[in-house]
Order: structure tokens, then C-alpha cells, then sequence
């Protein structure tokens, strides 16, 4: 669970969003995900969108569908949250 740091962020910036945006529910986050090292390792996208589900519980976000691209770099990217 080296990247549960990095879901962490992720979710903390689509709860941001879905408060700014008046959401009562988010559905759905788009991640593009380059070669991010946490502790050592890769972050699998795998890993990633299990650690961002597993936060996610009890939340607005609960039972996202959550999609990500594997891009070049070195960073990730949300670029697109859905909700209503």
C-alpha cells in the first residue's frame, strides 16, 4: 500500500471539486498516471484505483468509477470528474 499517500491526494482534490461544484454524488474520475515512484516503487494503476476506493468509502465519492490512463512522465494528472 506505498501509494495509498498519492490516492489520498487524488481523492482530496475530487472531494474538493465535487464541494466546489455543489455535487452530491461523484460517479466518476478520470486519472492520467505517468511513472510515479512512492517509497521506492511504481505506482500501479491497479493499486491506485483500489487505495482511491477503499478511502472513497463512506463518502460522496463511494462506488466512483474511476478510469486511468497510463501516459509518459512522471506525475499524474485528474482530468476530468463526474457527478450530480
Amino acid at each position: 500500500m506505498h501509494d495509498l499517500h498519492e490516492a489520498d491526494k487524488i481523492l482530496k482534490l475530487i472531494l474538493n471539486h465535487a464541494f466546489q461544484n455543489n455535487l452530491k454524488k461523484v460517479t466518476m474520475a478520470e486519472i492520467e498516471l505517468g511513472s510515479v515512484i512512492e517509497h521506492g516503487d511504481e505506482i500501479s494503476a491497479e493499486n491506485l484505483e483500489f487505495n482511491i476506493k477503499m478511502l472513497a468509502k463512506n463518502t460522496l465519492a463511494e462506488n466512483l468509477k474511476i478510469k486511468i490512463n497510463k501516459v509518459k512522465g512522471d506525475s499524474w494528472v485528474l482530468k476530468k470528474i463526474q457527478g450530480k
